[in-house]
């Protein structure tokens, strides 16, 4: 019911309750805005991305894969997309690329810059007893390292540029529950969810104008959901809860949730610092 709404039109709906919407023109203007968004290549990521080109803020994707279909949708609204290939559970290469795309955007003196931290893994599924020390580094890296780095850096440069910076990582309803077989997804969210509230915390105390939030999207029809529905009912005991999601057409459009996301972050006067968000708050 939303998607004509959404796709390729000079002014997008963006859905902020329940049955109404705000309307959002194409921002223009002299002033110079980014977004840095991870995991473009597919999903929420991408959709995500998408919203901030169309808003006319220029995007950085930092994924493992390049996108043609953001750099074409870059252009149709006039703004840059630049992908920077990059694999995540790669501490040496993540702290070289962020490094890279920090000076590249506060060398420009923007207006405000956005930074989603979206991309994450849900392996290794299973047992904890049976997941093996690699397994869990790599999870540990890509969910919690990276984010948390990429995110102090950009405080960093932000408070030395007195550039505000919006940040927001993306959660789960795992954070707040165990589930059996993802004890590595349900520690490595529910550490994001602490880091949010702590490091909103001090910037309220330090008086900047940061603000950095969490924001839990749902079930989603996505390429994690497929290896959820995958996963055999010995390794997770909630498999077939997820594979009715898809039978009975409970799953959300990216599109939906990146619109909400995008909304909330970009009327910066209203967010709520070290908030955990919740898309059953507005659809």
């Amino acid at each position: 019911m939303y998607d004509e709404y959404i796709i390729g039109l000079p002014m997008v709906l963006f859905p902020v309750v329940r049955g109404m919407y705000k309307l959002r023109s194409n921002l223009g203007g002299i002033d110079v805005k980014y977004a840095v968004v991870t995991g473009t290549s597919r999903g929420l990521g991408r959709s995500i991305a998408m919203f901030f080109l169309e808003a006319g803020i220029h995007v950085i994707g930092i994924s493992r894969n390049q996108s043609k279909y953001l750099t074409k949708i870059a252009g149709d609204y006039n703004v840059s997309y630049q992908d920077y290939l990059c694999d995540l559970s790669d501490i040496n290469q993540m702290d070289k690329l962020f490094e890279q795309i920090s000076k590249k955007i506060y060398e420009q003196e923007p207006e405000a810059v956005y930074l989603v931290n979206n991309a994450a893994m849900l392996e290794p599924i299973g047992q904890a007893s049976i997941q093996t020390s690699t397994q869990v580094s790599r999870h540990i890296h890509v969910n919690t390292i990276a984010p948390m780095v990429l995110t102090n850096l950009f405080l960093k440069k932000g408070s030395e540029t007195d550039i505000p910076l919006v940040g927001l990582i993306i959660t789960s309803g795992a954070a707040e529950r165990p589930i059996y077989g993802w004890s590595a997804y349900c520690s490595s969210k529910a550490s994001m969810n602490m880091y949010v509230k702590t490091v909103a915390l001090e910037q309220n105390h330090l008086q900047t104008k940061h603000k950095i939030i969490a924001f839990s999207p749902g079930v989603m029809d996505t390429n994690m959901q497929e290896k959820i529905r995958g996963t055999s009912q010995d390794m997770f005991k909630d498999v077939e809860t997820f594979r009715g999601y898809k039978a009975n057409n409970q799953l959300s459009n990216t599109d939906i949730v990146g619109s909400v996301i995008v909304d909330i972050m970009s009327d910066e006067g209203t967010i709520e610092n070290g908030k955990i968000y919740d898309i059953s708050d507005y659809i």
